[in-house]
């Protein structure tokens, strides 16, 4: 006789996903009853969790219909979804108290084990699958919507070649890359000198035998790559083809600083976009952020302290540029003018004066002390910037149902969003628009996300290798070295 074999689902399978409920097919599929209840105190809830709630509520309404949810109703894709209630605890030793949610669970999937069946228990918590195994069940993660920490898609792939290749237009081991179809759309290519990492190329392969080489962007603002993972970053950021854009790695590889110069330069200086929304979720602080004190100002200032660390950055940069440029016109003129005043002093050494640059000198000052907006130390203060309505900061909880045109949209900490959230923020992009996903999936607070199943990296892997879509993992920290050393030793 054929072992009966049960997936269990924990409630929080079901609220990261809620389409796990059909995922399995031809087999049976397990709801705890106290499960049921769960998803009933999440069902109120306005966030994403809430809405993953009702939705399975509703299927399960739904396939009352069919048959008794006690026994068993079956649905098209072979499986059966079946209700499942606490055994008689008088006949079984459980070694962990009852009076808690997931231990309860727990019990149910003992039981059915006593019984006879297979049960496989899918959860998301690690405590649940410990106690699991503890118990003899075998347990599982939700891998649906799950990319494995060694395969997932980085964005770019490293070559070394004889650094006489780097002299060809297009180095012998790239051009045999394409033809041999080993990369996808988009994806870029370091290329690097055998015996100097420091001698490099970058490439860009746009599918076919089609590849073009990545040049720093021409920016208004003194403000460069400072490391070829930076120079692929802004190059996809600055093609207006590229409609996604994946930006991850560990902190302080410059990810939320590349974005926002890239935004404030495509809005200021090209007009290329009519505004920048920038959002960032809330997971660490509570639920929503009504959590945080203060008005709806003060909350969004408390929580987006990171992109004005960032703004004060790129400002000071951009200021301190600017002053110093005026300082060397002022004391060091170009070469034009230098030849300009010598020209001058011949004509007045000819005609018997003495060379007289103290009045041109004035003249040239009062040249570079008069301000042109557009002059590169002119760059307004984010406050200005958001009551002009230039720029906006928003909480990712209220940009369900909208549309959005015409907006360079830079979503930060991205890695504790679910893949369900992020296909919500993606599908809010509207026509003109480009959308940035940020974050670092090495730290997430989200208690139920993990490396490979956060939204930002599931999203990368799924849109790997479309036309409007770039990623680049950035690997390589530009902090301070206090800041290196500390992620080293701590």
């Amino acid at each position: 006789m054929a072992e009966k074999k049960i997936y269990i689902l924990d409630t929080n399978v079901l609220l990261h996903s809620a389409d796990a409920l059909v995922q399995f097919e031809n087999a049976m599929v397990g709801i705890p009853s106290i499960v049921l209840e769960e998803l009933d105190r999440f069902k109120r809830e306005p966030t994403d969790k809430g809405r993953g709630a009702r939705h399975v509520i509703r299927t399960l309404d739904s396939l009352r219909a069919h048959g008794s949810l006690s026994e068993g109703v079956k649905l098209d894709n072979g499986s059966i979804i079946r209700i499942l209630f606490m055994p008689d605890i008088t006949k079984l030793r459980m070694p962990y108290q009852l009076d808690i949610e997931d231990n309860k669970i727990l019990m149910i999937a003992y039981g059915l084990q006593q019984e006879g069946y297979k049960v496989i228990l899918i959860s998301k918590d690690l405590n649940v699958r410990v106690k699991a195994d503890s118990l003899g069940i075998t347990a599982e993660d939700y891998l649906k919507e799950r990319v494995s920490e060694e395969d997932f898609y980085r964005g770019w792939v490293r070559i070394a070649v004889p650094a006489v290749e780097l002299k060809r237009e297009i180095p012998e081991e790239l051009r045999a890359m394409m033809e041999d179809n080993q990369l996808v759309i988009n994806e870029f290519i370091l290329v690097e000198s055998q015996h100097n990492p420091h001698n490099y190329r970058v490439f860009r392969y746009l599918g076919g035998n089609k590849c073009i080489e990545v040049k720093e962007p021409q920016l208004r603002w003194p403000l460069t790559s400072r490391n070829a993972q930076q120079l692929m970053a802004m190059d996809l950021l600055c093609d207006k083809t590229i409609q996604l854009v994946s930006l991850f790695g560990p902190a302080g590889t410059g990810k939320t600083l590349l974005a926002l110069l890239i935004g404030l330069h495509k809005i200021l200086i090209e007009d290329e976009y009519e505004k920048m929304l920038i959002a960032r979720p809330v997971v660490p602080l509570g639920r929503d952020i009504g959590f945080l004190p203060g008005t709806m100002e003060e909350k969004l200032f408390t929580w987006m302290l990171p992109v004005y660390d960032n703004m004060e950055f790129i400002m000071h940069a951009i200021g301190t540029a600017g002053h110093l440029g005026e300082l060397e016109a002022e004391h060091q003129p170009d070469w034009h003018e230098q030849q300009r005043e010598r020209r001058h002093d011949r004509h007045d050494r000819r005609n018997g004066r003495r060379p007289d640059r103290h009045h041109r000198g004035g003249e040239r000052r009062s040249r570079h002390n008069n301000h042109d907006p557009e002059h590169p130390g002119h760059l307004p203060a984010l406050e200005a910037l958001i009551k002009r309505g230039k720029i906006s900061l928003e909480a990712i909880t209220y940009m369900r149902g909208r549309s959005i045109p015409y907006q360079f949209i830079f979503i930060d900490e991205v890695q504790n969003l679910t893949p369900h959230e992020v296909k919500t923020l993606i599908s809010r992009v509207g026509e003109g628009s480009k959308i940035i996903l940020a974050g670092d999936p090495y730290q997430i607070d989200e208690p139920y996300l993990d490396f490979s199943s956060n939204g930002l990296i599931v999203a990368s892997d799924r849109f790997k290798g479309q036309r409007i879509f770039g990623s680049v993992y950035m690997q390589t920290s530009v902090r301070s070295e206090l800041s290196q050393l500390a992620g080293q030793l701590l």
